[in-house]
């Protein structure tokens, strides 16, 4: 860590302080400041954290969703869906993480912050294609990776590998046309070789 980067720990303590009871949870960990919020509190404390003295985070580098459905393999207790964004203050020579749940796992939504950082507009859009997370106030909420006619989301837990649709040209009737997926699912095992000669080995 450079000798002018503040430490994790200092901006926890400014952080705690800025935000106040808007943080559910702020900790350290590998030398980064992770802060839970509540999705009643999101867009506030993103725009104290862009602006407050101590913080000053101009940049937001990254914006993605979670499903927690299945975390760890084990039954996940709380709220399925995350949004988690990385914020940087290049004044300051800091960043840190946060996280906020979507309160409803039938229709996550969530407050667009597309009106403090610019470079969440295609972030907001990935995380609404793959999650089906919607942020609400983004002027321009679409898909951005899948194709027009794509049904689900495909970074959801139980959406299935294979998908639910697959796409061919016709060329009787010239042009793509959308089917049931033909693939069954299967398991791939690898194979095992017992022989102690097999295929000329010695």
């Amino acid at each position: 860590m450079s000798d002018v980067a503040i430490h994790p720990e200092a901006l926890k303590t400014t952080i705690a302080a800025v935000l106040g009871d808007k943080a559910r949870r702020i900790a350290v960990a590998l030398g980064e400041v992770t802060v839970v919020v509540d999705a009643a509190h999101y867009l506030e404390v993103m725009r104290t954290l862009q602006s407050a003295p101590g913080c000053k985070f101009e940049q937001l580098i990254d914006l993605c969703g979670v499903d927690y459905s299945t975390y760890k393999d084990e039954t996940w207790d709380g709220p399925r869906y995350c949004v988690v964004s990385h914020l940087i203050s290049v004044s300051l020579n800091q960043r840190v993480r946060v996280k906020v749940f979507c309160p409803d796992d039938d229709f996550p939504v969530l407050a667009s912050v597309m009106d403090l950082w610019s470079s969440a507009n295609w972030f907001e859009r990935e995380a609404f294609d793959l999650f089906g997370i919607v942020f609400e106030g983004h002027n321009d909420l679409r898909r951005i990776l899948t194709d027009y006619g794509f049904v689900g989301h495909p970074f959801r837990k139980d959406f299935p590998l294979s998908g639910h649709v697959e796409m061919r040209y016709d060329p009787e009737r010239r042009r793509v046309v959308y089917e049931p997926v033909s693939i069954e699912p299967r398991e791939i095992t690898p194979r095992i070789i017992r022989e102690d000669k097999y295929g000329g080995r010695k």
